[in-house]
C-alpha cells in the first residue's frame, strides 16, 4: 500500500524474548525457501491458504492458521491487538550477510493490503532502506512501510534476522493504530507504545476469506488505471498510452454493465484484458513510474488478475515485484542528459556548502538542493553503495563500484532532482552542480558514472579545517553512523574514511587528523589521474576575500555563466556550527598544532595544488 511517508512506527510494544522462545519450539523443518530461491531468505507460514503450509506463497484463498500459529499462543496474541483481518504471516528470516534485494510490491493484492513487520531477532546493523529513507527496527516494535516505493533490507551482521510480517487489509481500529504511529524519524516525545505481554487468553483472530473479485468490477479497474496514470513519469507516448487505457475502461464498464460477474461474460472479459495488457506491453515498456518501475509492469501486477484465467495473471508473490528502470534508458550514448556535472570535492568541513550556495546563483547551475546521500546510497539500482551493504570499510567508491545499472539509475535520480535557481525544471543537457563531503573519496566512481565530470578541489588552510571537523564532531549534528559496529566514544561523525578501526580509543584531534590526511591524500590522488583540463581548485581563503574575483575566476573555468555582483561578503553557509571568525582555530590551539603534525607530507601536497 501506498503510504504518505517511507515509514510508520505503531504504538505496540511486545516481548521479543516471548516470540523467540515460541520459534525456537518450531521445527527446522518447518522452515521454506524463497519461491525464487534467493539466498538467505526463508520463511515460516503461520496464516496460509487453507492453513496449509505448504500453500504459504499463495496469495489467494480463504486465510486460516497454520499448525504452527496453533501452537504459539504468544503469537495469536499478537496477532489479536493488531485488531485487524489477517492475510498471510509468516515468520521471515533473513540469514547472516543476506539482503532482500530492491524491488516494488506492485500486484492488485498490496493496493489494499499493508506489511506489518515485528522485529523478533534483529541487530541495530541491520538496515531497512525505503525510498530515500532508512531505518533500524528494534526488536519488539511494530512498524509498517511503503511496499510502492523501491525498498530492500540488508543483514551486515553475524546473525539471522527473523521478524513476524503480517499482511492485512486493516480495519478501522488497525487505522487509529495508524494514526497514533509515528514515522521513523519522528521526535521520542512523550510517545509511549502499549505493551502487549504474554498472558493466558486465548484470542480469537479474524482471518481474510475473500481476496479478490473476478471480474474486477468497473470502479475498481477505473481507480486502478488513473492511479497508474497518475503515477507515471512524463514521456512522447504517455499520451498515447492513456488513451488506450481510457478505452479499455469504457470497455470493460461496457461489460460490467452488459454481464457483472455472471460467468456468461469471462470469455469478453479475458478477451478484453488480454488485448489491453498487449497493447501496454507494446506501448508502455518504455515508460517509468515515479517509484522507479516499469509502467507494464505494475499494469501487469495491478491488472493481471481483473479476470482470472488471463494469460499473463501473476500467481505467486515474486510476480508482484517489478523489476527497476532499465539502464539503456541512459546511457551516454543514446540519451545522456548532462553537461559537464561539476563536482565539488575537499576533507568536510572545507566550506564546500558555502562555495556550493554561491554557485548555485549562476544561472548555468542545477542542483538538486542539497547533498546526495540518499540519491547514491540508498536508492541505486543495486543497492549496494551504503557503508553498512559494504561492511563499513569506509566510503570509498571505485569506478569498479559502477556496474551499468547504478550509472543507470544515478543518472536518472540526479536528472529527475535537478532544479535550477529560480527552482526550475532545466530544458535541455544539465550543468549539474553537487557537493557531498563523501564524494571527495569517490572521484573515479563519479567520473566513471559521468564522463564528463569536472572537479573542483576546494583547499582550505588545515588548521581551520581540523578546528571545524572537531566542532562538528563535539556538536552531534554531524553524526554519518551513530551506531557504527566496534566504534567506541563519540558516535562516527563527517566521512568514513578506509583505516577507521585504527582510531578507536584515540583522542579527536588524531581522529579529525586521520580524517583530513586519509580524504586529501586519496583525492589529490584520483585528481592527479585525471587529465589536467577535468579539475581545478578553488580557494577558501581567496572566496572569503574577495568573492567576486574567485567566483567569477571559478566559473570561467568550469563554463558557468555568472551575472551578479556579491555586496557586503557571503552570507553565512547552511551547516556552519557557530559564527565564524578570524583565526577561531586558535581557542583549540594546543590540540590543533598536535593535529597538525599529524598530516605528514599530504599537507605539504594540498597547499602546492592549492597554487595549481
Amino acid at each position: 500500500m501506498k503510504l504518505p511517508v517511507p515509514f510508520i512506527q505503531l504504538p505496540l510494544s511486545f516481548d521479543a524474548s516471548a516470540l523467540a522462545m515460541e520459534i525456537d519450539a518450531l521445527e527446522e523443518s518447518l522452515w521454506r525457501s524463497h519461491p525464487s530461491g534467493l539466498p538467505g531468505n526463508t520463511a515460516l507460514p503461520l496464516v496460509a491458504a487453507g492453513g496449509d503450509p505448504a500453500r504459504g506463497d499463495d496469495l489467494f484463498g480463504p486465510m486460516r492458521a497454520t499448525p504452527a500459529l496453533q501452537r504459539s499462543r504468544y503469537m495469536r496474541q499478537v496477532l489479536a491487538s493488531l485488531d485487524a483481518v489477517l492475510g498471510r504471516v509468516r515468520l521471515m528470516r533473513l540469514s547472516a550477510g543476506a539482503e532482500v534485494s530492491p524491488h516494488v510490491d506492485t500486484n492488485h493484492y498490496w493496493n489494499e493490503r499493508v506489511r506489518v513487520h515485528i522485529p523478533v531477532v534483529t541487530h541495530p546493523s541491520v538496515r531497512f532502506f525505503c525510498g530515500d529513507a532508512e531505518t533500524h527496527m528494534a526488536a519488539g516494535e511494530c512498524w509498517i512501510f511503503d511496499t510502492w516505493r523501491l525498498h530492500r533490507v540488508t543483514n551486515e551482521t553475524g546473525i539471522a534476522r527473523v521478524h513476524l510480517v503480517v499482511d492485512t487489509v486493516g480495519s478501522t481500529a488497525f487505522g487509529k493504530l495508524v494514526n497514533a504511529g509515528r514515522s521513523h524519524d519522528g521526535a521520542e516525545g512523550a510517545w509511549t507504545p502499549r505493551v502487549v505481554a504474554p498472558s493466558d487468553a486465548e484470542p480469537e483472530l479474524i482471518f481474510e476469506s475473500v481476496n479478490l473479485m473476478s471480474p474486477m468490477s468497473y470502479w475498481e479497474l477505473r481507480e486502478h488505471v488513473g492511479f497508474l496514470l497518475a503515477e507515471a513519469e512524463p514521456h512522447p507516448l504517455l499520451p498515447i498510452v492513456r488513451h488506450v487505457a481510457n478505452e479499455f475502461v469504457l470497455d470493460w464498464r461496457t461489460l460490467w454493465f452488459r454481464f457483472g460477474a455472471d460467468a456468461a461474460g469471462a470469455a469478453d472479459y479475458q478477451r478484453t484484458l488480454r488485448e489491453f495488457l498487449a497493447s501496454m506491453r507494446r506501448l508502455g515498456s518504455e515508460l517509468h513510474l515515479k517509484n522507479q518501475t516499469q509502467f507494464f509492469s505494475a499494469v501487469n501486477g495491478l491488472l493481471g488478475q481483473a479476470i482470472r484465467g488471463a494469460e499473463t495473471a501473476p500467481a505467486d508473490e515474486e510476480a508482484t515485484r517489478a523489476p527497476l528502470v532499465r539502464p539503456a534508458a541512459a546511457e551516454i550514448k543514446t540519451d545522456y542528459p548532462f553537461d559537464r556535472p561539476v563536482f565539488i570535492v575537499s576533507p568536510p568541513r572545507s566550506g564546500s556548502s558555502l562555495l556550493f550556495e554561491t554557485l548555485a546563483l549562476s544561472p548555468s547551475a542545477c542542483t538538486i538542493g542539497g547533498e546526495s546521500h540518499g540519491i547514491i546510497e540508498g536508492s541505486t539500482a543495486s543497492g549496494a553503495l551504503g557503508a553498512a551493504a559494504r561492511g563499513y570499510t569506509s566510503n570509498r567508491l571505485d569506478a569498479n563500484d559502477a556496474s551499468p545499472e547504478i550509472i543507470a539509475a544515478l543518472r536518472e535520480r540526479f536528472r529527475r532532482r535537478a532544479f535550477d535557481r529560480d527552482g526550475r525544471r532545466p530544458e535541455g543537457r544539465i550543468r549539474l552542480l553537487e557537493k557531498t563531503p563523501k564524494n571527495a573519496l569517490r572521484i573515479p566512481f563519479l567520473a566513471k558514472v559521468f564522463p564528463d565530470a569536472l572537479f573542483v578541489y576546494l583547499y582550505r588552510e588545515p588548521r581551520e579545517v581540523l578546528a571545524s571537523m572537531m566542532e562538528a564532531w563535539e556538536s552531534g549534528g554531524f553524526r554519518t553512523y551513530p551506531q557504527l559496529p566496534g566504534w567506541t566514544g563519540l558516535p562516527w561523525s563527517l566521512v568514513l574514511v578506509p583505516g577507521w578501526r585504527e582510531l578507536i580509543g584515540k583522542p579527536l584531534a588524531e581522529i579529525v587528523a586521520s580524517q583530513w590526511r586519509t580524504t586529501t591524500d586519496i583525492l589529490l590522488r584520483d585528481l592527479e589521474n585525471l587529465p589536467a583540463s577535468r579539475w581545478c581548485v578553488a580557494r577558501y581563503g581567496d572566496l572569503i576575500a574577495d568573492p567576486n574575483a574567485e567566483v567569477e575566476r571559478l566559473c570561467g573555468a568550469i563554463g558557468f555563466d555568472w551575472d551578479r555582483r556579491i555586496d557586503g561578503g557571503l552570507p553565512v553557509a547552511s551547516h556552519t556550527v557557530s559564527a565564524p571568525r578570524p583565526d577561531k582555530w586558535r581557542a583549540r590551539a594546543p590540540e590543533i598544532e598536535t593535529a597538525l603534525g599529524l598530516l605528514g607530507e599530504v599537507a605539504g601536497r594540498a597547499a602546492r595544488a592549492a597554487r595549481r
